[in-house]
């Protein structure tokens, strides 16, 4: 019995520590009828939650897959350096290379609010990246154009709670009228997003709840508690579809349980076509 249970504890712990350096690719194709013909195909590459981790000598692996995918752009929704076990050139060098792939368009998540941010933002700017901080650029293609905007994480801002800070944050940010995809760390305030205007949002913040149950998903998520709504994969809410990444990296609890980390592929499409 002993032998047996020593068998079982060191195949589960093999297991844990394959899972959480096995990146997956994660493809998600959301359907707008508003999104302009000429954006039919466009892809987005969403890396979320690093956390500083590693897949591979200086992230080839992840790297590796981000070429693959062939994006358009790529998002990073917050979180890409961890507060707790910080390394600030890895993530510039992250950022220099994924740059070579496609444009990066980046947005805070809670740890970069606790690290100064402001002082790095000439640095991921000359890496390669274009902080999005209450802000919105335009990408054209073959003569339409969509809206690409961003928001910092509430934790950047005080007073009131987490949703009226985001929503002051997107305060006349959205144009209506004009396909808007809206870089937003936290998912559980997906309704302040779809109030503001956003056709899609691409979120994180949830780990995919680190510890993910069969047939119950996630675990627990900052901000939304046990079983939490929108932990992993594509949502609606309030006519808005809603891409929640579960991430890649760890931070407090350092260990994914039936969790591989994703990088998410987002696809834009019209219905029918």
């Amino acid at each position: 019995m002993l032998i047996s249970i020593l068998i079982l504890a060191i195949a589960l712990s093999a297991w844990l520590l394959w899972a959480n350096g096995a990146v997956m690719t994660a493809r998600i194709r959301v359907e707008d009828a508003a999104l302009p013909e000429e954006f039919s195909g466009f892809k987005i590459a969403q890396v979320s939650d690093l956390h500083n981790a590693e897949f591979g000598d200086g992230n080839a692996k992840l790297l590796s897959l981000l070429a693959a995918a062939e994006p358009d752009i790529i998002a990073v929704t917050g979180d890409l350096i961890d507060s707790r076990h910080t390394d600030v050139e890895a993530a510039l060098a992250f950022i220099s290379r994924a740059a070579e792939i496609a444009p990066v368009y980046y947005v805070t998540g809670n740890h970069e609010a606790r690290l100064g941010f402001e002082r790095l933002v000439p640095r991921i700017t000359e890496a390669g990246a274009v902080p999005l901080r209450s802000e919105a650029v335009y990408i054209e293609r073959g003569g339409a154009r969509i809206c690409l905007a961003g928001i910092d994480d509430p934790a950047f801002a005080s007073g009131g709670d987490a949703a009226s800070r985001a929503g002051a944050m997107l305060d006349g940010l959205i144009v209506p009228g004009v396909y808007t995809v809206l870089l937003a760390h936290r998912p559980e305030l997906a309704e302040v997003y779809a109030r503001a205007g956003a056709n899609l949002t691409l979120s994180g913040h949830a780990h995919g709840g680190q510890i993910r149950l069969p047939f119950l998903g996630g675990l627990f998520a900052p901000g939304q508690g046990f079983l939490p709504e929108y932990d992993s994969g594509l949502y609606e809410a309030s006519g808005m579809a809603l891409v929640v990444s579960r991430g890649l990296g760890a931070s407090l609890f350092p260990l994914r349980v039936n969790n591989r980390p994703e990088l998410v592929i987002v696809e834009l499409g019209r219905p029918g076509k």
